[in-house]
Parts: structure tokens; C-alpha cells; sequence
């Protein structure tokens, strides 16, 4: 079985994917845990790339640099331990990918008096993709390989930046505004993640969002 937690940052999906890993080793599962990106060295070189804060891209760029990443974890992790038999746990995968390279930064939307040049340089790094086009991409890229269930952990943005107590990455600085927008887009897109989906509430304490996953998994399990 393979398993997804995504959401904006600040939900604590790290915590919780290791805590799930915990509770389904007790269960008797053999359990692999990845990130994405990452889990492989290609993946790590590229999730050091997307993640550097001094380094401006075109959305294309980013998007598919995304992508690498996830086609040799894949292709080197993921499959091998589904074939194996291991129920797989993934801190993001091509949801996010969709939703964070959809969705405009802030200054996207804001005039840019006078213009830089014969058009505005940074509408032209940021400019937001087509989820559409994303997901047909992104698809691809995997292999066509879908997560059995997909998680979101979802909470206020002003929340979420009340959690995160470290310096913004590239993604992070973009704003409070474009964090919202993309929290919207990630429920909005999250019926095309997977078989099947949850929307978990991230508030509280750790202990109470590990219940609510666990039971979400448990009954989705039994089905």
C-alpha cells in the first residue's frame, strides 16, 4: 500500500509521517518512509536546488525539477517496495507538485510600474501552470503511479505560520497571501491524488492529529 500526508507547510506532516510509520510497524506492516523530493541522491541534489532561497526559476523549471525527483524515487524506491510487499509512506508527492507550481505568488498579481524590460522579468519567472497540464505531465514523470490514499493535513495558514519556527525556504517567502491560496488549492485538487482521500484537521496537540490519521487509515484499511 502506498501512502500520502501533504498539506502547506506548518501542518506537521514530517512528525506525522514518522509517527504513522511507528503505529503501522506495530500493526505488523513492514513500512518503507520517504519525502519527496528526495530518497534518493538525485532526488536530494535536486530538493537542495528547489528548496536554496538565493535561486529564482521559471515555474517550468521548478515543476519539472519536481518531477525528476520523483521519477527516480519511483522508480528506485517506491516500486521495488510495493513489489515487495512494504506499505510505503511519502511526506508529499505529485499533489504538491501541482498545487505549488498552479497557484500565482502574490506579485503576480500586482502592476509593475515602470516595466523592467520588454516585460516584466518577474511575471515571467513566476508565472502559474496549468494544473491540468500538471497532472498530465506529472503523471508521466511517475510512471503513472498513484498513491493508494492521500492525506491532507489541513489547518489555518495564520496557524501554520505561527508553527514554523525556521527560516523561510524559497517556497515559504512568497507570503502569508500565497500561502492561503495555495492551502485553497491544495483542497481543491486533492480529489485527483489518489484511489482515495482524507482531509485531516491539523489543529491541536500532535497526539490528537495522529488519532484522527490513524483512525482515517485504519477504516480506509478495512475496506
Amino acid at each position: 500500500m502506498f501512502i500520502t500526508l501533504d498539506g502547506i507547510d506548518g501542518g506537521g506532516k514530517s512528525t506525522q509521517v514518522a509517527r504513522l510509520c511507528e503505529t503501522l510497524r506495530s500493526w505488523g506492516r513492514d513500512v518503507l518512509a520517504l519525502r519527496d523530493p528526495g530518497g534518493t541522491p538525485t532526488g536530494e541534489a535536486i530538493r537542495s536546488l528547489l528548496l536554496d532561497s538565493q535561486l529564482k526559476m521559471h515555474r517550468r523549471s521548478e515543476a519539472m525539477l519536481f518531477m525528476a525527483a520523483r521519477g527516480e524515487l519511483v522508480e528506485q524506491r517506491i516500486r521495488p517496495a510495493l513489489r515487495a510487499g512494504q506499505t510505503v509512506v511519502s511526506d508529499r508527492f505529485l499533489l504538491a507538485n501541482v498545487v505549488y507550481q498552479s497557484v500565482a505568488a502574490t506579485w503576480e498579481t500586482e502592476p509593475v510600474e515602470p516595466p523592467e524590460g520588454p516585460f516584466d522579468q518577474r511575471h515571467a519567472i513566476d508565472s502559474p501552470l496549468s494544473a491540468a497540464e500538471l497532472w498530465r505531465v506529472g503523471h508521466w514523470a511517475a510512471g503513472q503511479l498513484r498513491p493508494d490514499l492521500t492525506l491532507l493535513l489541513d489547518l489555518p495558514t495564520c496557524e501554520a505560520f505561527r508553527r514554523i519556527d525556521r527560516p523561510a525556504d524559497r517556497m515559504e517567502s512568497r507570503g502569508p497571501e500565497y500561502l492561503e491560496s495555495v492551502r485553497q488549492a491544495f483542497l481543491r485538487e486533492l480529489p485527483h491524488a489518489a484511489e482515495r482521500t482524507a482531509v485531516i484537521d491539523a489543529g491541536g496537540s500532535p497526539d490528537d492529529v495522529h488519532r484522527r490519521i490513524v483512525d482515517t487509515v485504519a477504516e480506509r484499511l478495512s475496506r
